[in-house]
């Protein structure tokens, strides 16, 4: 039964490394649950304890700000009003209604849309709207490395299992 365990645990850590590039699955949450489900079907004898499982949780965390803060710091990066980076948030709230292009194309929107409220031309939106996008890249590419550490930071905290 352990072996079985160990199969689940694995199959939910490659679908949250799926999740974390992919912005409907909820990548690093996955992860965590496959590692909770290891700790509560295994015991803290086979498993992890719980010091990790707190460090994992604080990750998946920080996953989530990424997340939302991406599209924020990248249209301010990119020299974005506090308009055009508040039209960004909004415009990645509302795209998660619309699926994979909603998440990316809805920032980008959001951030031109707050850009045209406050009256700025068409050059400066389209900046805001690019650095949306390149914070929302950025923010997945962050939110890869937190899942990869949460999957080593598990297998190193581990006992072998054979």
């Amino acid at each position: 039964m352990e072996l079985f365990w160990w199969f689940l645990t694995i199959a939910l850590f490659a679908v949250g490394l799926i999740g974390a590039v992919v912005p409907i699955l909820p990548g690093t949450t996955i992860i965590l649950a496959g590692v909770i489900i290891h700790r509560l079907m295994l015991g803290p004898q086979k498993s992890i304890g719980w010091k990790t499982i707190v460090v994992l949780v604080l990750l998946t965390l920080l996953s989530y700000v990424f997340d939302f803060l991406g599209s924020y710091f990248g249209a301010k990066y990119f020299g974005a009003t506090r308009w055009g980076a508040f039209g960004a948030i909004v415009g990645a709230l509302i795209g998660v209604f619309f699926g994979i292009i909603g998440l990316f194309v809805g920032p980008v929107i959001g951030a031109i849309a707050g850009e045209f409220i406050v009256g700025k031309r068409m050059i400066d939106a389209g900046r805001a709207g690019w650095g949306s996008l390149l914070g929302n890249v950025g923010a997945t590419i962050g939110k890869l490395v937190i899942a990869v550490a949460m999957i080593t930071i598990f297998l190193l905290a581990v006992p072998a299992p054979f």
